[in-house]
């Protein structure tokens, strides 16, 4: 069993935290109460980031002290929203939001995954008729190592995680943002996924 909390109560966040703890982990999720990240990240062995991109690196810089020596998986996109609410532009464009936070916390290691998916599909990835793909950006070895296990626990099976490489190729996965308002505006909110076909 580890610890792990979840920064945010959104879809993605409460998604992640049901499946996660039904898979018999720890799971603390922080919402915007005053101190409640703080605390969450504080007691945590591992803490995933599922709070809205754009505000990701106030919030987790702030989080310095608690987050160091700790894995951070990063599952936000850092986009400018559209007049529809859908992703419109990248923030950090020429970067990414995960190399961000790998600057700004220089101890923490921070892993990049599940950012090219609706939600549902990050715990559900056999849901989908055609094998998915979950990519893994990341410095260090043992973190990514530690990150597939989980993603195992929540049904991804070995051939569908592809990992990338260093944190810089978080920029690629995120720009896969760019691919979601035009497939939601085709056929709707059902789930999809990335993929890598071989």
């Amino acid at each position: 069993m580890t610890t792990i909390a979840v920064l945010g109560n959104g879809r993605v966040g409460g998604n992640l935290a049901t499946a996660l703890t039904r898979a018999g982990h720890e799971v603390t999720v922080a919402d915007r109460t005053p101190g409640a990240a703080t605390h969450a990240a504080r007691t945590a062995q591992i803490v995933i980031n599922a709070t809205p991109g754009a505000g990701s690196l106030d919030r987790l810089t702030a989080l310095r002290d608690e987050l160091r020596d700790k894995i951070l998986i990063d599952v936000s996109n850092a986009t400018f929203d559209g007049p529809d609410g859908l992703p419109a532009d990248l923030i950090y464009p020429g970067s990414s939001l995960a190399e961000q936070l790998q600057e700004a916390l220089p101890e923490t290691h921070v892993v990049k995954t599940l950012n090219t998916m609706l939600f549902p599909v990050m715990t559900a990835p056999a849901t989908l008729t055609q094998a998915p793909t979950a990519f893994l950006s990341g410095e260090d070895p043992q973190a990514k190592q530690t990150v597939t296990e989980l993603l195992a626990e929540l049904g991804w099976q070995e051939d569908w995680i592809a990992d990338l490489g260093g944190i810089q190729t978080a920029r690629a996965t995120e720009a896969a943002i760019l691919f979601v308002p035009h497939v939601i505006r085709s056929s709707g909110f059902t789930p999809f996924a990335i993929s890598i076909a071989r």
